[in-house]
């Protein structure tokens, strides 16, 4: 090909979908992010050469932020046994490891720090994601109110005033070790039922005290929770939010619901990115998935509050990722499904959308044959 047609068909404009977005003083190159996906294969909370291998994979192939999956504060927090923890130092310095090969390979370290409330103390998805008894080995579980997830779990205990305390002090140390473990971005979950979410739905939450009732009593957790890590996490650091913006069920919450609460989260001032999942509280809910069936709750969060937002759910064809940043609907794309299909999806996109800002790996020019 002469040079000549070499410069006619070079594209003039990158896709949006591979131009950097910079939140504080964290640019990433480009705005996919990998959604943090629980890999339930943590002994005492501890990463592996699994997750080493899992993320590594994913930072080589091009995303520009990969985020670590659910970690959590404390023991009692995890969903299963298998579930990673940052409630000790030990917990810190193997998690380093990740966000050190992250980094490493072009993209920027996050990770997401949660407690599963009522339901934690199950087995592994391949096992059942069944509830363990404490005889078994399983662990009390705890919660706003004693409203069981499902039919066939035990009740969590309803927490007191100490329980939550010790809960946003676990929270602050989470964030205070994944600082120092070296991770870039801080996402705090607050979706899909466990316990935070348990807190902001009326599914879920029956109290009458200052953590019930209203929607600013029922924030109040997470609030509380946002002001302790904040104690712990850099100003010049992001902090994102995941929320599950509807509850997909009647009486739970709505979307209207979830446009109020990120209007609190924007009054803050610290908070950066609303990553705008649904569902997980209630046993009985009523999806219908279908490619970008969540997109419109971050288009329209992001449109009623300002807030920059992340859009997820069954996102898999390039031209769809495109259409959703370039079109405004939302600041970032946050993959699950698609980057466990194939780590190097980033890579495929861009070249599908003739993008030139992620060309691949040196060591692996040879098989690009695509």
């Amino acid at each position: 090909m002469s040079e000549d047609a070499r410069r006619i068909l070079k594209r003039t404009r990158e896709p949006v979908l591979f131009t950097p977005i910079t939140f504080r003083g964290v640019t990433a190159r480009n705005r996919i992010m990998m959604s943090p996906m629980c890999q339930y294969s943590a002994e005492g909370g501890l990463p592996d050469d699994w997750h080493f291998a899992h993320i590594a994979a994913r930072a080589v192939g091009g995303c520009g932020i990969v985020c670590v999956e659910a970690t959590h504060v404390t023991a009692q927090g995890r969903i299963t046994p298998g579930c990673l923890g940052i409630w000790s130092d030990d917990h810190r310095d193997a998690l380093a490891r990740l966000a050190g090969v992250i980094a490493r390979n072009g993209a920027v370290p996050a990770i997401q720090i949660g407690h599963a409330g009522r339901k934690a103390s199950v087995s592994r998805p391949w096992e059942g994601t069944q509830p363990i008894p404490i005889g078994d080995g399983g662990w009390e579980t705890i919660a706003p109110s004693p409203v069981p997830q499902s039919p066939d779990a035990a009740p969590p205990r309803e927490m007191t005033a100490d329980d939550v305390a010790a809960v946003v002090s676990a929270f602050r140390d989470g964030a205070r070790r994944a600082r120092e473990a070296g991770f870039r971005i801080l996402e705090v979950h607050a979706a899909h039922g466990y316990l935070i979410h348990s807190f902001l739905s009326l599914l879920s939450n029956r109290r009458a005290d200052a953590y019930g009732g209203t929607p600013e009593n029922r924030a109040r957790l997470l609030m509380e929770t946002l002001d302790a890590v904040r104690e712990e996490w850099p100003q010049e650091l992001p902090l994102f939010v995941r929320i599950s913006a509807v509850d997909f069920r009647e009486g739970g919450l709505t979307l209207a619901d979830s446009v109020a609460l990120a209007r609190m989260l924007k009054a803050r001032g610290d908070v950066d990115l609303v990553d705008c999942s649904g569902g997980g509280v209630a046993h009985d809910q009523a999806i219908h998935p279908y490619p970008g069936y969540q997109v419109p709750f971050a288009e329209a969060i992001r449109r009623e509050t300002g807030m920059a937002t992340g859009a997820v759910g069954l996102i898999s064809a390039p031209q769809h990722a495109e259409e959703i940043v370039a079109g405004g609907r939302a600041d970032l794309v946050i993959l699950g499904r698609v980057l466990l299909n194939d780590p190097y999806w980033p890579m495929r996109a861009a070249k599908a959308l003739r993008a030139t800002s992620l060309p691949w790996p040196v060591q692996y020019e040879r098989g690009d044959i695509y």
